[in-house]
């Protein structure tokens, strides 16, 4: 079985490894291949992982390459994890949202906007090779604004199967089973645990919780309003969560308590894109020391908890005709009642060999379904402009997205946008 990892220079690669060789015996990978436009940083990442490997035994083999399609090649699994641009222009999509009086975030309002223009192209780049070389290879997309891209792959190369993952869903579940543990004083499985979760990626509810067969829900929604109610400064009003009935997304909090959000960006520099950069200069050098063999205790800082998890255990799943249900983004074909069966969403789905199938589920109350309806017309506004280099696509995706600008700013935004970001959006003629 060939993997091949598109963005293989990252810094969350060693993590996605560890998990690959904890599941050496179910997931019988013969190569991981990873792929990188830059030599040098994928030789240090890629030196590393093969160090981890080796020191495991070898179960599988580690190839480098900055040569795509040889490297998707009859691939089974392709994982993208690219960031076109590199860190340098996520602070650019910072610090873009915060010069215009807006949220400057890399996945969420016009920071989200920007690295999905610039994301999309490459990524129906890496779905057409596909087509070409690895004909029924599963694709999963770890590339944020995640779900964005999956609408745009769904929709532009829709022959090639794609799954949009993120960790927020696993990290949600994992926190709510630690509590339940705590509270009853016993351990569970996670596998016995399932979250139901619905929306968008990055705008999404929690709404339900089962374990081992049993409704808790209640037990885990009474828990979270009690810890808001005893904080000083809680995360969340606790009389929005009572009222929603449901515990939202993390990035809701842009939407929920923007002026908040707005606030905080005063005190950058440095912004979280810089933060992350100073991380990353540590694990570089930590993942350059050829006497290093597992991945550093930074690596945690990174902001991936669950990565390696909820991404080669669905490739297990799926390999192994386990019927597991994960929370991933796909086309959900219906399955919700009343909403336009052609959306993506972020849904519980049966993983089977033969695929990942979304779970028929009632839609979200009409309190977020507006919000929800509103982001979903951003989305394929933006991913029409992205592929197509519409201008009046993109003007729209703007005027249209609850965190962008005011009518009479969204030129003057979308102008800054396509300016700073000129060398990656060759789509606009600029």
């Amino acid at each position: 079985m060939k993997v091949t990892v598109i963005g293989g220079g990252s810094t969350y690669t060693p993590e996605l490894v560890s998990g690959f060789l904890a599941r050496a015996d179910s997931l019988p990978v013969s190569e991981l291949w990873l792929v990188d436009i830059a030599p040098e940083r994928l030789a240090t990442v890629g030196g590393f992982a093969q160090r981890m490997v080796t020191a495991q035994g070898a179960p599988f083999a580690v190839r480098l390459s900055t040569d795509q399609q040889a490297a998707l090649a009859g691939a089974r699994y392709v994982i993208t994890q690219l960031r076109v641009g590199g860190m340098g222009a996520r602070r650019e999509d910072e610090y873009l949202g915060k010069r215009h009086g807006l949220i400057g975030q890399e996945t969420t309002g016009v920071g989200g906007m920007a690295k999905a223009l610039r994301t999309i192209p490459v990524m129906l780049d890496v779905a057409r090779d596909m087509r070409k070389v690895a004909p029924g290879a599963l694709l999963v997309n770890f590339a944020n604004p995640s779900g964005l891209i999956t609408e745009a792959l769904t929709r532009y190369v829709p022959e090639v199967p794609v799954v949009g993952l993120c960790n927020v869903p696993i990290n949600a579940k994992m926190e709510m089973l630690k509590g339940l543990e705590m509270r009853r004083g016993q351990h569970f499985e996670p596998q016995t645990a399932r979250l139901d979760t619905l929306g968008l990626n990055h705008l999404s509810w929690h709404r339900g919780f089962t374990l081992e067969g049993e409704d808790v829900w209640p037990e885990v929604l009474d828990a979270f309003l009690s810890e808001l109610w005893e904080q000083e400064q809680p995360d969340w009003d606790p009389q929005t969560i009572a009222a929603l009935g449901m515990i939202p997304n993390y990035y809701l909090q842009y939407y929920y308590a923007t002026e908040d959000k707005l606030a905080a960006q005063q005190d950058w520099p440095p912004s979280r894109a810089e933060q992350v950069m100073a991380i990353e200069r540590k694990l570089l050098e930590d993942y350059a020391d050829t006497t290093l063999d597992t991945p550093p205790a930074e690596l945690m800082q990174r902001g991936g908890a669950y990565y390696a998890t909820a991404a080669t255990q669905l490739l297990t799943a799926h390999h192994n005709d386990l019927g597991e249900v994960h929370v991933v983004n796909v086309r959900h074909g219906g399955v919700i009642d009343g909403w336009p069966a052609d959306w993506v969403l972020e849904m519980p789905c049966r993983v089977t060999r033969e695929g990942v199938e979304p779970l028929p589920a009632p839609p979200l109350p009409m309190v977020c379904f507006g919000l929800l309806a509103a982001v979903k017309s951003y989305e394929i506004l933006t991913a029409n402009a992205a592929t197509h280099g519409d201008r009046r696509a993109a003007y729209q995706a703007l005027l249209s997205h609850p965190l962008g600008p005011s009518a009479e700013n969204v030129g003057a935004v979308l102008t800054d946008l396509l300016k700073t970001h000129a060398a990656y959006l060759p789509q606009f003629g600029n």
